[in-house]
């Protein structure tokens, strides 16, 4: 049988070919759990939120003061290393969970969090968020998600250059300059409410002062070194982050309304729980994505009878997930599937 190579963008044909198949905005599989239980599961509380976050921050400030020490040597290359990752792992994921406004119980900290999470990670926060709605909603639905991991066939220099973050950033910079002049995309416009792109324009604008005064500020003191503990560290820290994003959905089943299907859970040891916010939980996350992440371990033992067994192993997830995107490139229909246990109700494909 041949394979036709489809189009992923959301103003392309795809799109409209999947709201003819009933996949658009449509009722996805969720297994069944207590209406108390579920009230209480998706309470927010400030407490675990604050713990966590001044964790966080105090191991950036730690491993921050180790490379600091180590500048001019070669411990730099490890302890720089260790400090990205902090950065890139810890900082990414936080500003995930905070654009769902699940993290912390008072609102304006979520905002706060968001905006300063979205600047380090070098993300425009209004784009993403409306972006991970539509993430969320039409989850690895070609012509409707633009948050794929990989198409079919893979293309392997992208996925090469995403090791470094370089796709996003020069998507990133470009949209930004454009943002700050009030231009949009055909294709942001289609998922952007109107009434958001004002909010968009002024915080690329801002955004772009900061990178400005972060790079005059290393052009005054002829060093990088500024730069290698804000922005910078999103790159050369990317490595695990990339590892981690492999695992949510690479490889998985397009077109379907079942994240059994088209998302991994996996366990792992409570260091990268802890810099992940438990994101490994992540067909909990996106069956449920209202339950803060600190709950998530909780949910996952409330309905993992109605799911595939999780994957034992950081490893084994990447490693699936890996395996499975270098045999696309051969054979774009292949899709790697987990058995259910007996207990669980059958995988919903198409609509009902």
């Amino acid at each position: 049988m041949s394979f036709v190579k489809r189009d992923y963008s959301l103003a392309g044909p795809e799109g409209e070919r999947a709201r003819e198949r009933g996949l658009v905005e449509a009722s996805w599989y969720a297994c069944e759990i207590p209406r108390q239980t579920m009230k209480q599961l998706m309470v927010r509380r400030n407490g675990p939120a604050i713990r966590d976050t001044l964790l966080w921050f105090a191991l950036l400030i730690g491993t921050g003061i180790l490379a600091y020490i180590s500048w001019g040597t070669w411990w730099a290359i490890l302890t720089f290393l260790l400090y990205g990752t902090v950065y890139s792992v810890g900082g990414g994921s936080r500003w995930h969970e905070v654009s769902h406004g699940t993290v912390f119980k008072t609102p304006w900290l979520n905002e706060v969090m968001y905006q300063l999470t979205s600047f380090m990670t070098i993300v425009e926060a209004t784009k993403f968020r409306w972006s991970h709605v539509r993430h969320h909603t039409d989850t690895i639905i070609v012509g409707r998600d633009r948050e794929f991991m990989s198409e079919r066939p893979p293309q392997w220099y992208t996925l090469l250059f995403s090791f470094f973050l370089l796709p996003a950033f020069h998507v990133t910079l470009v949209d930004s300059i454009k943002h700050s002049f009030g231009k949009m995309s055909a294709e942001e416009k289609i998922y952007i409410p109107a009434s958001e792109h004002r909010k968009l324009f002024w915080e690329a604008r801002i955004w772009l002062v900061l990178i400005i005064g972060l790079i005059g500020w290393c052009i005054a003191i002829k060093s990088i070194l500024p730069m290698m503990f804000i922005w910078l560290p999103s790159f050369y820290g990317n490595f695990f982050n990339w590892v981690l994003v492999v695992t949510q959905h690479g490889g998985l089943a397009e077109d379907v309304l079942d994240h059994r299907l088209n998302t991994r859970t996996f366990y792992t040891n409570p260091i990268i729980r802890f810099l992940y916010c438990n994101m490994n939980y992540h067909v909990e996350h996106h069956m449920f994505p209202m339950v803060p992440y600190y709950n998530l371990p909780q949910l996952h033992e409330t309905m993992k009878h109605d799911c595939p067994p999780p994957y034992p192993s950081l490893w084994a997830a990447f490693k699936e997930g890996m395996t499975a995107i270098y045999r696309q490139r051969n054979d774009p229909t292949y899709t790697p599937l987990r058995p259910l246990p007996k207990s669980a109700k059958p995988f919903r494909i198409q609509p009902s």
